[in-house]
């Protein structure tokens, strides 16, 4: 088969079983390029200039479902209303390009998106700061559509430690563990992408629900502290969730990891947050990356961490999750969400099978979701809505 024909059958392919994408940051870009204004940004049209993402590309990348991070940074000093105005930045999306956004909340509506023609709009919340320590926000955003909470960003939060802060509590505290419990009553996947790996262990040990990593790649591969160790990805067969592999390069490529350590260190010095992706705040990466070439991942290097997180967890409890505009750089062949066929072609060229690559973008990601919500209406017989407090819990 040549490259072209491997990459017609992968377009065939994910007309049939789209991909499911576990997170992509649009709104968050939206909030910091233009402040929700949907005429300056609107995706309807070309924004390759501005965007990872449109409509249009997102039809050409076979995407059938979409995970809308509505992630704030953490050092916000108000969280919860910046999480609400990034859940209203979703519906806004979702009505005004209502003939290709399907709002979608279950596993049911999943499917009926595919069947309609249209890409399945969710939301997952990033960070536990986005419910400040309440149980009841935790609840009011289920109630308002969020399908996943990860449990941290960057920085720890009271009761989880993330990977990329210095050890809090050890992993979860006893209100953590409390808080993955009401998840689980909620129907809310847990997402243990940026938590430490001492938190991932205990949510497993905590949940009774699968869980998901939205976005992160495999430890053994590029070993960063954002990716999954494998006694970690072991045990996804027994939970039954998935890890959803992300593009970013410097979680998957191992030459890249020190690259970003200066290049971050280059925005901080000149007042920019190292995530920022503003156009000032590009200028200064540009600028850095003239003088510092970048290592470049390829669509082979995101190949590599699915080969083995399907070697140690199985071609069930993996996925796909590119964490587009969340990022500066991304690897060739993938560099915006046009770019899965891409992907799937690559696997194909490895042998991958049209039931596992089916297993890959689309079905792992449904019964996920919906394993999340049986356990929720089991649970909600036995069991009402917790109103623990950090304080009572943790002292």
């Amino acid at each position: 088969m040549t490259a072209a024909d491997r990459l017609e059958t992968a377009r065939e392919l994910l007309r049939e079983f789209p991909v499911v994408d576990g997170h992509n940051d649009l709104p968050w870009a939206l909030r910091e390029q233009v402040r929700y204004d949907l005429d300056a940004r609107d995706i309807a049209t070309d924004q390759s200039a501005h965007l990872h993402t449109d409509l249009a590309r997102l039809r050409s990348g076979g995407v059938g479902a979409q995970y809308w991070s509505v992630y704030v940074r953490s050092d916000l000093p108000e969280a919860v209303p910046a999480t609400l105005e990034q859940i209203d930045c979703v519906r806004q999306l979702q009505a005004r390009y209502a003939d290709t956004l399907r709002p979608a909340r279950t596993a049911a509506d999943m499917e009926a998106a595919r069947g309609e023609g249209r890409i399945a709009s969710l939301m997952g919340a990033e960070g536990g700061h986005s419910i400040a320590n309440s149980l009841a926000t935790l609840r009011a955003l289920y109630a308002l559509g969020v399908r996943y909470m990860t449990l941290t960003h960057n920085d720890n939060v009271d009761w989880a430690d993330s990977a990329t802060d210095e050890p809090g509590v050890g992993g979860l505290s006893a209100f953590g563990r409390e808080v993955v419990r009401e998840m689980n009553r909620e129907g809310m996947l847990v997402d243990l992408s940026h938590v430490a790996a001492t938190t991932m262990r205990d949510a497993l040990d905590a949940t009774s629900a699968p869980v998901i990593f939205s976005h992160s790649s495999a430890r053994a591969v590029c070993d960063h502290p954002r990716n999954v160790p494998d006694d970690v990805l072991e045990r996804l067969p027994a939970n039954g969730g998935m890890a959803m592999v992300t593009f970013v390069p410097k979680f998957v490529l191992q030459a890249a990891v020190d690259w970003t350590a200066a290049a971050d260190e280059n925005m901080r010095e000149h007042g920019f947050h190292h995530l920022a992706t503003t156009p000032e705040a590009m200028k200064v990466h540009r600028a850095f990356e003239e003088h510092h070439p970048r290592p470049v991942a390829t669509v082979a290097t995101v190949a590599d961490h699915l080969d083995h997180m399907r070697e140690v967890a199985g071609v069930d409890h993996i996925g796909i999750g590119g964490d587009y505009d969340g990022t500066a750089f991304t690897p060739d062949g993938l560099s915006d969400v046009s770019g899965y066929p891409n992907l799937v072609a690559e696997l194909l060229d490895r042998g991958w099978s049209r039931p596992d690559l089916a297993k890959l973008t689309w079905q792992n990601a449904v019964r996920v979701l919906g394993a999340a919500e049986d356990v929720s209406r089991d649970l909600q017989v036995t069991r009402g809505p917790s109103n623990a407090t950090l304080a009572a819990l943790d002292g």
